[in-house]
């Protein structure tokens, strides 16, 4: 099959189809997106070698489960080792020793064909078509923000990013009904949530304190600064961004401040279906472009670029 991989150079290569273990599906690959965090595993992010991409939907080909074949899924990117403390307790995408699909030692889903063990599938609803599907992961992402933190109608939020992840967040966010803002550096960008009556900042200038909730997805260190800067005493900071590189900062003012600072990560991929299906998160104008597998490797490098929303890769379909 062909494969996006990446070992010091992103290239495209022929490699023999995965065979599923036991407990796994074979998964033909349909449509697959392309993430932040695979821009920055090409630069070096947790040393990874192999076949990128983490976001898909696909159609299992092959199970031990048979009432699995033929049907359309997406899949939760984290495979633990199933019988440590933190997988008992249910855990297992934070497994001391997890594999996590096309990110740590598990081959991702920029190629024709992957596995992953029937436990991380979920089947997708017949209405969600193939290029809202593919945005399950990263609405999960964004949903696990009210996994952490209640959100009230009353609470005034602040999303840090017009990128991907912040435009999303922006997304799942205000359905809340919480008085939300988000700050970023695009005017295009930024009007994909205005029209959905979110207000909007240019970063640049962007001075307000006293939120209730802040979420940085910026990924940079004036990010983070922002964030502390606009969040009020007792104050909740969540981050979403994986920073490509170290940071210096002294936590004295969060003490002083009493300010609560999480990490978010994965999220809830039942919700996210359900909120895609019903189109009550339609992320279809974040799509910049769709590109073949055949030219995966300028895709990836599109991404890459300033300004770029989601590139999708497109699977060949076999007759």
């Amino acid at each position: 099959m062909q494969a996006l991989y990446f070992d010091a150079e992103a290239r495209l290569v022929q490699v023999p189809r995965p065979e599923p273990g036991e407990g796994e599906a074979l998964i033909r690959v349909i449509l697959a997106g392309i993430c932040q965090t695979d821009v920055y595993l090409t630069r070096g992010y947790k040393a990874f070698r192999g076949i990128l991409g983490h976001e898909f939907v696909g159609r299992v080909e092959a199970a031990a489960d048979p009432t699995w074949l033929g049907q359309r899924v997406v899949g939760e990117i984290n495979i633990g080792c199933g019988h440590c403390g933190l997988c008992r307790q249910g855990l297992s995408r934070h497994c001391r020793d997890r594999r996590v699909l096309g990110i740590q030692d598990w081959d991702g889903a920029l190629a024709e064909y992957l596995v992953l063990p029937l436990a991380n599938l979920h089947p997708v609803p017949e209405r969600l078509p193939d290029a809202l599907a593919v945005f399950t992961e990263p609405v999960a992402a964004a949903l696990e923000v009210l996994e952490q933190v209640h959100i009230r109608p009353d609470s005034r939020v602040l999303v840090l990013g017009d990128g991907k992840l912040g435009l999303l967040l922006a997304l799942c966010l205000r359905l809340t009904g919480c008085d939300l803002h988000l700050a970023g550096r695009h005017a295009k960008k930024l009007d994909l949530v205005a029209s959905r009556g979110v207000t909007t900042h240019w970063a640049e200038h962007f001075t307000a304190d006293g939120f209730d909730v802040v979420v940085e997805a910026t990924g940079s260190l004036a990010g983070w600064q922002t964030a502390v800067a606009a969040v009020r005493p007792r104050g909740t900071i969540i981050l979403k961004s994986t920073y490509p590189g170290a940071m210096e900062y002294n936590p004295s003012d969060l003490v002083v401040r009493e300010v609560t600072v999480a990490g978010s990560r994965c999220g809830p991929f039942a919700p996210a279906l359900r909120l895609l299906s019903r189109r009550l998160v339609n992320p279809r104008r974040l799509i910049s472009r769709v590109y073949p597998l055949s030219r995966a490797v300028e895709a990836l490098d599109f991404a890459g670029q300033q300004g770029v929303l989601k590139v999708l890769v497109e699977m060949a379909v076999d007759g």
